[in-house]
């Protein structure tokens, strides 16, 4: 689980990131230049992959060090195939 000051600074980036997308929007509804566009979608990829390090170094901090802790081993290997999975994901679509 996220502290309350977790939450609140993910819910900041998030924000930031809807505002960035909304600017990409008047963009491409303004006819601006394609690469100046792009630069932005790159922007807020950025910034999505920076809301989504902190997600995962909150799960190491508090789930799987947990699982850990509770010397659980049906939860640790949960745990270890949840994040394979994930960096899996994160190798196949960057």
């Amino acid at each position: 689980m996220m502290s309350e000051e977790q939450k609140k600074n993910v819910r900041e980036r998030l924000n930031r990131i809807a505002g960035q997308v909304g600017g990409v929007q008047r963009m491409v509804e303004d006819g601006r230049y394609c690469m100046d566009i792009l630069a932005q979608t790159r922007s807020v990829i950025a910034a999505l992959r920076a809301v989504e390090d902190l997600i995962m170094e909150n799960h190491l901090k508090t789930c799987v060090t947990q699982a850990i802790k509770n010397d659980d081993t049906e939860d640790q290997r949960e745990k270890v195939e949840e994040l394979m999975q994930i960096l899996a994901q994160f190798r196949k679509y960057g």
